[in-house]
């Protein structure tokens, strides 16, 4: 039996020592544990110390709708519903952090959004919800508490109301657009809605382009003395181009001239309302402000200066206060 040991080998197994070395830097300072032992100690495929799932649920009309399904199967269940035209990815600062607090975290990608199938029919709320409605028993979830940013409010809101009853027992609208956006005589305070045909007009017809100058007022940076990230500026125009342009000239509709009236004054659960004062995308005072007037159980969080993105530009704020709201 041959005990030396070839360059090749030695070459591998500094690989492996940098790898695994490098990945319990890393570990250590997100307080997760090193790549190295979750390999060492996951049974199956793709499922390690945090049982981290992904795959895709086909839903009636064969779209595949895609998720992701993060933590330990008996934990709390936290279910993240994303804004236009974006994905489950917009949620990482989220997901990681209730990760760490225990929490079973699980996010989906609308359909003709992200990874999911990019639909010509079907872009609407009832269908989303529906959708939803679909992973939710896919994934044998009995009570969850769904958190909805921009869009993904409307589609939470949607989905409690037609299909969540005895399955949800909180929510929170984050930035989100109920009670219904466009301006019209019982709305005179919203938004004009050349807005959204310009938006239409530029999503249908100069998306990559109309994608990256959006980015701007969504996250405030062109506010004085904002800092401007060109990585989250990529960061969302990569979302929003992986979706088809067809659903999301579609889903403009959705959240621009849907109302949700019925659906908020439906809800029997608490509801955790946030939203930010400076928000250029959802203006508070047509939405998060009347949104908590038709809510049971409403409870109200604005945070002056924040801007729409602020899931993102301010999670260490945002995510403190989801907890206290999730334990309370």
């Amino acid at each position: 039996m041959n005990s030396e040991k070839t360059s090749s080998d030695v070459s591998s197994s500094r690989r492996s020592a940098i790898v695994g070395g490098l990945g319990a830097v890393a570990a250590a300072a997100a307080g997760l544990p090193s790549i190295a032992s979750a390999a060492t100690s996951s049974t199956t495929p793709h499922q390690g110390a945090f049982n981290m799932d992904s795959g895709f649920v086909t839903v009636k009309d064969g779209s595949q709708i895609f998720y992701k399904d993060w933590g330990p199967k008996d934990a709390p269940v936290v279910w993240f519903h994303h804004g236009w035209p974006l994905s489950s990815d917009d949620w990482d600062a989220q997901m990681m952090f209730f990760l760490q607090h225990g929490y079973r975290v699980i996010a989906h990608d609308r359909r003709g959004h992200g990874r999911s199938t990019q639909t010509d029919h079907g872009n609407d709320m009832d269908t989303y919800s529906a959708d939803t409605a679909a992973v939710v028993a896919a994934l044998k979830v009995k009570s969850a508490i769904h958190v909805g940013h921009s869009t993904g409010g409307g589609e939470v809101v949607r989905y409690v109301r037609q299909h969540g009853k005895g399955l949800v027992t909180k929510a929170v609208l984050i930035s989100a657009v109920p009670p219904i956006m466009v301006q019209s005589a019982t709305n005179p305070d919203g938004v004009p809605l050349k807005v959204f045909d310009d938006i239409r007009q530029g999503t249908a017809f100069n998306r990559p382009q109309f994608y990256m100058d959006l980015t701007i007022p969504f996250y405030g940076y062109n506010r004085p003395g904002a800092k401007v990230s060109e990585a989250i500026r990529q960061n969302w125009w990569r979302q929003g181009m992986n979706g088809g342009v067809k659903a999301a000239y579609d889903c403009i509709f959705q959240f621009a001239q849907v109302d949700f009236t019925e659906d908020l004054r439906a809800l029997d659960i608490p509801v955790l309302v946030l939203h930010g004062e400076d928000d250029q995308i959802v203006p508070f005072g047509n939405s998060g402000a009347k949104s908590v007037k038709l809510l049971k159980h409403g409870k109200l969080i604005s945070y002056p200066g924040f801007p729409h993105g602020m899931p993102t530009t301010h999670a260490d704020v945002i995510n403190p206060d989801l907890l206290a709201f999730f334990k309370s």
